[in-house]
């Protein structure tokens, strides 16, 4: 499938891609800041701190296009986080176009929305106008998160109303095919007391064709609204991966946030948790394997701005091949964040010589009444478990996998939902190299 009409990201492939479109003015206006923004901000460069041990001088702007629909359909496979889960409702979009859309009609009653955020926004634009795109997202951050203010397609958006709580899972499949694009944007909105459990994924195919997601996410909890978020990124090996994700988690509200990221030639990833209300708390874990020569690059920020307030981060990595892992992480508690209780943590585990982890926790504290750790650990498999495996009949590759299924097994923990967690182990360890 391919949703190309004209070469390249240019002013007149946005112009084509506005005209193609049937959105409100205001939606339109802010469109067109956006690309003046993307025209006018520099590309990013290793001499930013935040990009110094990224390198994408092989990535160009002019060899991939903007979603405009052809009417071309293709095969989407199915997601690896759902086997046997009854769902509330799935989103399926191709190419940054919405594909399908379904959610059970007594959610329908309860004036739960949970869809198309391409058709939500001209249905339902005076409730989504306030929050797309204004708290939890800025178009200003650099030239990726300007271009996909200006062009995202194919999104989904969730807006749960106050008390609501949904008792079973939604899912959202977003898929990439050969040279295609996805500029998809998730906008979340849990109104006060609200509840819901979100699963997305992504897909690409095993195949290295080039291929582009731009995209961003935005995680908007109301006070006493509890968010469980399972993100897992299995793009293509040759899809280049720009993300902006934020959450902003309000009073007594609670967020598990989940990232698992296995695919992706490159990625670069701004993941942000903003505790924004006294009492609210946020829990983040993330699973990431790398293979190849996959490099791939997450930024984390923990902010609390409120007091009284709890965040807790663990990332772990599992590298193999000549791949990179890039984890950059901070805290940062501002002056009125008092008694503020802030953990991070990250991992990484070493599967060839010719891989490379860089860990880089950071904090910045302001109050005077807080609580913060962080730490971070790099190493090898040990060659003595390996030896003791195998002095009781497993194979090196047998005892490698064991390994390294213990070694996620802190994470997998703090997942609740059974299918995730399985999904998970068994993409890994399908990953790993055979050593004998």
């Amino acid at each position: 499938m391919s949703t190309a009409t004209s070469s390249g990201i240019t002013a007149a492939a946005f112009e084509a891609f506005l005209a193609a479109r049937r959105e409100p003015k205001w939606l339109l206006e802010r469109r067109r800041a956006a690309w003046q923004l993307f025209e006018e901000l520099p590309m990013p460069s290793r001499k930013d701190e935040e990009w110094m041990r990224t390198d994408i001088r092989l990535f160009h702007f002019d060899r991939f296009h903007l979603p405009i629909e052809t009417g071309a359909t293709g095969e989407v496979q199915p997601g690896l986080l759902t086997e046997g889960v009854k769902l509330a409702g799935q989103t399926i979009a191709v190419d940054s176009w919405p594909r399908s859309a379904r959610l059970d009609p007594k959610w329908v009653a309860q004036g739960v929305l949970f869809g198309s955020l391409d058709e939500m926004v001209s249905a339902h634009g005076a409730l989504l106008q306030p929050h797309l795109m204004t708290k939890a997202f800025s178009a200003r951050y650099d030239k990726f998160a300007a271009l996909h203010a200006a062009c995202w397609s194919g999104g989904m958006v969730l807006y749960v109303p106050k008390g609501v709580v949904i008792d079973q899972p939604l899912h959202s499949l977003t898929a990439i095919s050969p040279r295609g694009v996805d500029f998809s944007h998730t906008l979340v909105i849990l109104e006060e007391g609200a509840e819901a459990t979100l699963l997305s994924e992504t897909a690409g195919g095993e195949d290295a064709e080039p291929s582009l997601h731009c995209g961003a996410i935005e995680l908007l909890l109301a006070p006493e609204a509890r968010l469980r978020y399972v993100n897992l990124q299995n793009w293509g090996k040759g899809t280049w991966h720009f993300a902006h994700q934020k959450a902003l988690v309000d009073r007594d509200a609670s967020l598990q946030w989940t990232i698992s990221a296995l695919g992706s030639r490159l990625a670069k990833v701004n993941q942000h948790v903003a505790l924004v209300g006294p009492g609210a708390s946020t829990q983040v874990n993330g699973v990431i394997f790398t293979e190849d020569k996959q490099h791939l690059c997450y930024n984390t920020h923990q902010h609390h701005v409120a007091p009284h307030c709890q965040s807790d981060l663990l990332y772990k990595g599992a590298l193999q091949d000549h791949s990179r892992l890039v984890w950059r992480g901070m805290i940062k508690v501002d002056r009125d964040a008092q008694k503020t209780n802030g953990y991070q943590r990250n991992d990484n585990l070493v599967l060839s010589d010719t891989a490379r982890s860089d860990s880089i926790p950071g904090l910045e504290i302001e109050a005077d009444d807080v609580r913060c750790t962080h730490g971070s650990t790099a190493g090898r498999v040990d060659d003595e478990q390996i030896f003791y495996a195998r002095c009781r009949g497993l194979t090196r590759n047998e005892a490698v996998r064991m390994i390294v299924a213990g070694f996620f097994q802190q994470v997998f923990d703090r997942i609740t939902i059974e299918s995730v967690r399985e999904a998970l182990g068994h993409a890994i360890g399908r990953r790993i190299r055979e050593y004998d």
